[in-house]
């Protein structure tokens, strides 16, 4: 049986979608839609059969060599094999576990997306196709029968930039009738390259969100998801197109480790802007607008690698407006000729933060930590959590399948957001 998903709360509002599905037939193509095709032969790709291996088809007969690049096992660079005419095929040799997965394809070297796969997402300026194997370790991602949310586009006034700048703002099932009932608030940030659109569609948060909440797993809450690059206006798609990346906070910290006299001896990257973006203009905009529990202790940061930084940098410098950290995939901990690293990082931001264990512990409601296991990030982070361990300080610290990539950060956001407000 076919199973197709749509994510409709988002598809309401004309957002970018993570629309999972098992397999999917393509249609006729009219002249209007195919540069002048009149029909193109039904492929069924993706196609998941009985025990879960996958099969992927393409049709391009001129093609000389097609391969399917997933972040599957086995998925970088699965080479199809063409039949008398000129379909090409292949199926995974071991059944995917439960998950949502990316893959494209690769025409003779050029990148390109499944054409029988509708399931599109864009990750800063690369688009993939999705696909998503169920089962209970993907059913958080799989849109459910249960009470939606809703996500708005909201615009707000940037001091610095003397314009306003675009977020997608979350809010639970019932908000809008909760008769004067206040939320509260999850700031959300993406990582290096990404925009305010990164977490409602690769993050497919607003899914995840209505999953928990309807289980009973998460509090509900709002999730504010803006764009963490306090220069930019909006993804480029509305702020038009930009000759080089905004010269924001860079990449979140280096992802090798580097020796000798390189280190920074003390962290280089400034993140004042950052500060004033989130705690000037963006949290006084939200309280303002919607119905908040305009406390600290009702308040978190949480971001993915830039957005770690960030997080870091701004809520353990600010812990009279953030009582709640999440820390995904973050590079600043790892040596780099712009960052000391490790601990010392918490130190060097905030001297009072860690300082006395007792206070940190009372003061920190919720000091979250992910990172994939093949992420190059993960040694400096086992080692900051060994510090904080021998500090006495109360931390989670949380490891998935994977490198630096958007399924460990999925999975970071359904462990983490029971954990808030609670």
């Amino acid at each position: 049986m076919k199973l197709l998903y749509s994510l409709v709360v988002l598809a309401l509002l004309a957002m970018p979608l993570v629309a999972p599905l098992q397999s999917q037939e393509a249609g006729t193509t009219s002249p209007s839609t195919s540069g002048g095709m009149t029909a193109v032969a039904k492929v069924r790709s993706p196609e998941v059969l009985p025990d879960n291996r996958v099969s992927f088809r393409l049709y391009a007969p001129e093609a000389t060599k097609v391969e399917v690049v997933g972040n599957f096992p086995g998925g970088k660079g699965l080479t199809m094999t063409k039949d008398s005419a000129g379909l090409w095929s292949v199926t995974t040799t071991a059944p995917l576990s439960p998950e949502l997965w990316a893959y494209t394809f690769s025409i003779d070297g050029v990148r390109a997306l499944d054409p029988n796969n509708y399931n599109v997402a864009r990750d800063g300026v690369g688009f993939m196709n999705t696909l998503l194997i169920l089962g209970d370790n993907s059913a958080v991602m799989q849109p459910q029968r249960v009470p939606h949310g809703t996500v708005n586009t909201i615009w707000i006034p940037s001091t610095e930039m003397k314009t306003s700048r675009r977020a997608f703002v979350y809010t639970p099932p019932g908000y809008e009738g909760a008769n004067g009932t206040k939320y509260p608030v999850l700031y959300l940030l993406h990582g290096s390259g990404g925009d305010e659109a990164a977490w409602p569609d690769m993050g497919i948060a607003n899914v995840i969100m209505d999953n928990l909440i309807a289980q009973g797993e998460s509090k509900p809450m709002i999730v504010v998801m803006p764009d963490a690059y306090a220069n930019q206006l909006a993804s480029l798609d509305i702020a038009g197109p930009r000759e080089a990346p905004p010269p924001g906070v860079g990449s979140g910290g280096a992802a090798q480790s580097n020796t000798g006299p390189a280190i920074a001896p003390t962290q280089t990257t400034s993140y004042d802007a950052n500060e004033k973006d989130i705690v000037g203009d963006l949290v006084p905009f939200i309280d303002k607008h919607y119905r908040t529990i305009a406390n600290r202790d009702n308040r978190a940061l949480a971001g993915l690698s830039m957005g770690s930084g960030i997080t870091v940098n701004v809520a353990v410098k600010r812990t009279d407006v953030f009582g709640s950290l999440g820390i995904m995939s973050a590079g600043i901990f790892t040596p780099s000729r712009t960052s000391p690293g490790g601990i010392k990082i918490f130190d060097q931001v905030n001297a009072k933060f860690l300082a006395d264990s007792t206070v940190a512990n009372k003061q920190i409601h919720l000091l979250f930590f992910s990172c994939g296991t093949e992420d190059p990030r993960l040694p400096a982070l086992k080692q900051v959590w060994a510090d904080l361990k021998a500090r006495n300080i109360n931390f989670v610290a949380k490891t998935y399948p994977g490198e630096h990539e958007w399924k460990v950060w999925r999975h970071s956001l359904a462990d983490m957001a029971p954990l808030l407000f609670r």
